[in-house]
């Protein structure tokens, strides 16, 4: 089934449900939004992470050995179990990444967990408790 959306950067957006990655707590910030998809960033590597929920919110993501090579996300047992991770290659790690006076700014503090096979996801974060 295709889902229909408005986007602040892109216009109007249709996709295919399954492209769809939920996020159940939403992003920390941003908890009334829970539907996101993935779209290409130019011809960077890079994404930009799109709420479905609201079209003027969407974050620069990147692959951690794209954007910050050597990175290793520490993601504990009860993340595993709220994302539904059954498999290693299931789990997907995305960095959020911000312009701040006309650089790029990785945050490795809090990266984004994906279950790619249940499109599930969730920020880490390392002062909470799960």
């Amino acid at each position: 089934m295709k889902i229909k959306f408005e986007t602040a950067r892109f216009g109007p957006v249709e996709v295919d449900d399954s492209k769809m990655i939920n996020f159940p707590e939403g992003i920390p910030g941003f908890s009334a939004l829970k539907r996101y998809i993935i779209m290409d960033y130019r011809d960077t590597g890079l994404k930009w992470l799109q709420s479905a929920d609201d079209p003027a919110v969407a974050f620069i993501v990147g692959l951690p050995e794209t954007v910050a090579p050597g990175f290793e996300a520490n993601v504990d047992d009860a993340a595993i179990r709220i994302l539904g991770i059954e498999k290693k290659d299931d789990l997907a790690v995305l960095l959020i990444l911000r312009v701040e006076a006309g650089r790029l700014i990785v945050n490795t503090r809090a990266p984004l967990l994906l279950n790619a096979a249940l499109m599930r996801g969730m920020q880490l974060l390392p002062e909470r408790i799960y």
